[in-house]
């Protein structure tokens, strides 16, 4: 499809490792992109620049210092033709109210956050501004000194529009060498998405990277529960999912009880997995910030009271991480079988 004649001015709304990552691929490739993040993120860009890499490194790309634009207040997103929302899930109602005053009815907002609701409450508070779903299939680290590498492999996917700069806004993704769908319906798709990010609160519980709860027989024994648990649910409640990659959502829980050799040739087919990757949820936690595990976990419980079932492993996982919020101590670092012991006790 061939691109706009006019240039998209693009704004990164949230810009913290998705943020960054997203708006650095865009805007090492040329594109007018405008971040607007934190100040101290503000002063480790603007003296180090910002630097995206692929997995493993490959296709490292530097934005400079003196061509990167990052602000701290929205009203710089103004004159954007797209805004990337990349807040945390629970920022969404307050994005919203902060965004209408700045942003013209003419402007797309795309919601790239994890979960299934985020659209829908940017629409609530943004009436009369076009609003599209978005999922990041991959995991983004942060390095030091403006450093964002990729670490997970996965698409990128934005909801269709009528409108022709949602076409060119993928289409520019793609040429930074991203895998990007354009799907009319999406919401099957978030909900695979969120049963793969069923793993982000077993991390942050153990402190573990997503390798080893992937590859260690005693992580991955709960993980297979959890997501046993989810995907028992949303047949049960007809919820629709689809493929988020080669293999269904349903066969997750039979692939995680495969021996550790078996599964690494399988697994390899769904998704490659950098040593470092770990989830936002640990980084929330290491932080001290509130988790998304209520739009995550917590959807899981939720769909679950809706269709009269029950979902324990997934609503102890929640009463978990809300305890390690409260205590404000980062990560408990659980071994794998405290955790079980946690959630079966």
């Amino acid at each position: 499809m061939a691109l706009l004649e006019t240039p998209l001015r693009i704004g990164i709304m949230g810009a913290g490792a998705i943020g960054c990552y997203l708006g650095g691929c865009l805007a090492a490739a040329g594109s007018d992109v405008i971040f607007v993040g934190r100040e101290r993120l503000k002063r480790e860009l603007e003296s180090s620049g910002l630097t995206v890499s692929g997995l493993n490194g490959e296709r490292a790309r530097t934005v400079p210092k003196e061509k990167l634009v990052f602000a701290t207040d929205l009203s710089a997103l103004a004159d954007r033709d797209v805004v990337l929302v990349c807040v945390k899930s629970a920022q969404s109602e307050e994005a919203a109210e902060q965004l209408m005053p700045v942003l013209g009815p003419r402007t797309i907002v795309v919601s790239m956050q994890n979960g299934v609701r985020n659209a829908k409450v940017l629409r609530a508070g943004l009436p009369g501004i076009a609003v599209q779903g978005g999922i990041v299939g991959f995991n983004v680290v942060s390095k030091e000194n403006g450093n964002f590498r990729q670490a997970t492999t996965g698409p990128l996917v934005i909801e269709a529009s009528g409108d022709p700069r949602v076409a060119q806004l993928g289409a520019l993704l793609a040429s930074t060498g991203l895998e990007v769908e354009v799907p009319g319906d999406i919401k099957p798709l978030q909900w695979s998405k969120l049963v793969m990010n069923l793993n982000n609160a077993v991390s942050a519980l153990t402190d573990q990277p997503t390798k080893v709860l992937l590859f260690g027989d005693g992580y991955r024994k709960t993980l297979a529960a959890i997501v046993e648990e989810a995907v028992a649910v949303l047949h049960a409640s007809r919820t629709p999912t689809t493929r988020l990659g080669p293999l269904p959502i349903r066969l997750f829980p039979f692939i995680l009880r495969l021996p550790a050799p078996l599964l690494r040739v399988v697994a390899s087919a769904q998704v490659k997995v950098d040593p470092e990757a770990r989830s936002s949820m640990w980084e929330d936690l290491a932080r001290g910030r509130k988790t998304e595990v209520d739009y995550l976990n917590g959807e899981i419980v939720l769909l679950a009271e809706k269709a009269g079932m029950k979902a324990p492993l997934n609503a102890r996982i929640v009463d978990l991480v809300h305890a390690v919020e409260a205590a404000g101590k980062g990560s408990p670092k659980l071994s794998a079988d405290q955790l079980w012991s946690a959630l079966t006790a």
